[in-house]
């Protein structure tokens, strides 16, 4: 009953900044905006309780004051920026490809697992690869209303078909390049409309991984 009453209370706030109250307004107004307050809220409310239940999707909440991307969103972000290439001194460049992203809920943490192509001419052949996983925090970039990738780290990274010394060469080049590529990488990018609702204006005050989604807390 008292969640009942704060969304009710929250709701009639975001009724009153759509429709600012002049002061000085007829009764015929004021009983057109009463009449008006449960319709709108009716609109809010009613659908949530009455259509089907959908799979999840991004969006925001404004009863928990949150918005929520599921892993499935964020991984399509993802496919749409790689592959991302980087050069390593005069010797080499690093491409990395096909990101696969699992979050870790009890880690607080997400990784990216790539496959990874060093190319040089000093190399023969020219280019080999691989594959490293990278985990990292993250955090929110309230100039770029951006979340993103926060110390990422190499966990695991692998190059095919080298052996010994060249092979751990290597993998420590692969490591480094792609630990600064993904430092501050956008994970989620918001729209300046989204984090706004009638004159209100959201910030952003926590992010929280879980093990298909994200939620972003504001207020």
């Amino acid at each position: 009953m008292r969640f009942a009453h704060v969304a009710y209370g929250k709701l009639v706030t975001m009724f009153h900044g759509l429709f600012p109250i002049r002061r000085g307004g007829s009764a015929t107004s004021l009983m057109g905006r009463r009449r008006l307050l449960p319709a709108a809220l009716s609109v809010i409310l009613l659908p949530p309780l009455c259509l089907p239940a959908r799979p999840a999707r991004a969006g925001l909440n404004l009863l928990l004051n949150e918005f929520t991307a599921t892993r499935d969103e964020l991984q399509a972000e993802l496919a749409r920026r790689f592959p991302i290439t980087r050069r390593y001194s005069e010797l080499a460049s690093v491409s990395l490809h096909n990101p696969e992203l699992a979050l870790d809920g009890s880690a607080n943490r997400a990784t990216l697992a790539l496959r990874l192509v060093i190319s040089s001419p000093v190399l023969q052949p020219s280019s080999v690869g691989g594959q490293v996983a990278i985990s990292s925090g993250l955090h929110w970039d309230a100039e770029g209303l951006s979340v993103r990738l926060q110390d990422p780290r190499a966990e695991e990274l692998r190059i095919d078909g080298v052996t010994g010394n060249d092979a751990q060469n290597l993998q420590r080049i692969g490591a480094a390049v792609a630990q600064e590529a993904l430092q501050g990488y956008p994970l989620h990018t918001f729209r300046p409309e989204e984090l706004r609702f009638g004159l209100k204006t959201y910030e952003v005050q926590a992010i929280t991984i879980g093990d298909d989604a994200i939620k972003v807390q504001f207020e």
